[in-house]
């Protein structure tokens, strides 16, 4: 019997997986599904507790589509190298049939990479063949590249190269191919799929379970810790989630940056674990390319390609990962002070739509994108507290926590990254809130103490509060503050 094995990570979704529709292709159906965890990863110092539990799930989703379908994802509890180790020396030991070939879809990550190709080298040691495929990114790093050698460091002139690229007929292809994504999902959705896969576990262990079943018991244990309420998971899901938003999309422009609104797509979440791609979005939205964003549509496939440049700097510069792109920012003098981010963390600056996001994001795990750079530009500038503290503090609380793009956002409002806010261009948090939020209803949402202030009093310090506090720093002293470091370090 010839089969082969997917090995699923951050590309959670049968819908238009690349590599596992090669294999599909190519055994006939023959293809089985394995997750690995990796225990380094579930001891970072920024690992969620609530993010893990959406990922339990969208995993406990998956598992039951492979099943319905005819296949099977078995999980393993130990990292991938003792995993395809412990499976394939069992296969060995009952005499049981060894898969010819091993997909995954690649990862830009430093650890990932690093990861993937040592199980490369390990697979080979078992002659085993190996398929990886180009899944989470529209384009890679390789594809886009400037005449004079290397990637783009500035994203204008990366959004100008990236949409050149997009028009060819590669890539067009590769936008068409997810079209029928979309007709499966449809299928899904109105449960008229049927069985398209030929080869379970069970099959291949002979009715045997020589592994146990550990998804459900994950979840429980991890549910025990949950404090916030988790987002439906999954693929399916994801496509309701972008239906949804196509309503929005042409007023995306004119709504995206008020954050009382839900004017912004919340397809984050689902592409973080790849439940949908970028591409697929794009095939979906059928978007176009743009020279000037003039429409809802352009700003949205903008912010589109800003995530695919994130994902380009990090796979180009693994160092971003520890410290500043800009190495004039390597010694810059922070502050650091304890209570001042405990502060931060808590929501109670004293400034109401920095202590609304922050609060936002403890209750939710999720926190709006202008709200994100206002209060990532505070902890920054305002208390001059290392942006790295601000980065992990995110991934330990956004269900949406990705490497690439939380880096990327954080060194953007740090001024220490690749094509960064100027360091001289300080968010004013009174005027961010008076523009954005005038009537307070963001602010008012997250903190009801002042409920009972006019919107006028929202935008200004807030004196003589017996339960809010006020402005735990001056706005002018600090930025005079900031501008002196910065420039300093310049």
């Amino acid at each position: 019997m010839t089969y082969a094995i997917h090995w699923f990570r951050r590309d959670l979704r049968v819908a238009g997986n690349i590599a596992l529709q090669k294999q599909f292709k190519k055994f006939e159906g023959r293809v089985v599904g394995l997750f690995c965890f990796d225990h380094a990863f579930l001891a970072r110092e920024d690992f969620s507790v609530h993010r893990f539990q959406f990922f339990l799930a969208t995993l406990q989703q998956l598992q039951t589509e492979l099943r319905s379908l005819g296949s099977d994802l078995l999980v393993l509890d130990v990292g991938p190298e003792p995993a395809f180790k412990k499976l394939f020396s069992y296969l060995q030991t009952q005499k049981l049939p060894m898969p010819q070939c091993v997909s995954w879809n690649r990862d830009y990550e430093p650890f990932a990479r690093k990861r993937d190709q040592s199980i490369g080298e390990m697979l080979q040691d078992f002659s085993v063949e190996v398929l990886t495929e180009r899944d989470h990114l529209l384009l890679e790093p390789p594809e886009l590249e400037k005449a004079s050698g290397g990637g783009y460091q500035v994203f204008s002139p990366f959004c100008r190269a990236w949409l050149k690229e997009y028009v060819t007929p590669k890539i067009q292809q590769r936008i068409q191919q997810q079209k029928s994504a979309f007709k499966y999902l449809n299928e899904r959705k109105n449960k008229t799929s049927g069985k398209i896969f030929r080869l379970t576990w069970s099959d291949i262990f002979q009715g045997k379970k020589p592994f146990p079943e550990i998804l459900e018991d994950y979840s429980q244990r991890n549910q025990k810790k949950v404090t916030i309420a988790i987002p439906k998971a999954g693929t399916l899901h994801a496509f309701q989630q972008l239906q949804a938003f196509t309503d929005q999309l042409d007023h995306y422009q004119d709504r995206r940056d008020i954050p009382s609104l839900a004017a912004t797509s919340k397809l984050s979440i689902y592409l973080k674990n790849g439940s949908i791609t970028v591409s697929q979005i794009i095939s979906y939205l059928d978007l176009k390319p743009f020279h000037k964003k003039q429409s809802g549509r352009d700003s949205f496939f903008n912010e589109l390609i800003w995530r695919e440049f994130y994902y380009h700097i990090l796979a180009r510069h693994p160092r971003v990962e520890h410290e500043a792109f800009l190495t004039r920012y390597k010694d810059m003098q922070w502050d650091n002070r304890q209570d001042w981010f405990e502060a931060w963390k808590e929501g109670r600056t004293g400034y109401p739509i920095v202590d609304a996001g922050m609060r936002e994001l403890a209750q939710t795990g999720w926190m709006h994108n202008r709200v994100r750079m206002i209060v990532a530009s505070f902890l920054t500038k305002h208390l001059l507290i290392d942006w790295r503290w601000g980065e992990r503090y995110f991934m330990e609380k956004l269900l949406d926590g990705d490497l690439a793009a939380n880096n990327g956002g954080w060194q953007w409002a740090a001024s220490t990254g690749c094509d960064p806010q100027p360091y001289f261009r300080i968010f004013n948090p009174w005027l961010q809130s008076k523009k954005f939020d005038p009537e307070g209803q963001y602010i008012k949402k997250y903190v009801p103490e002042l409920n009972h202030l006019p919107p006028t009093q929202l935008h200004q310090p807030i004196e003589k509060q017996s339960d809010y506090p006020e402005p735990i720093v001056d706005h002018q002293v600090r930025r005079d503050l900031a501008l002196k470091r910065y420039k300093e370090m310049s």
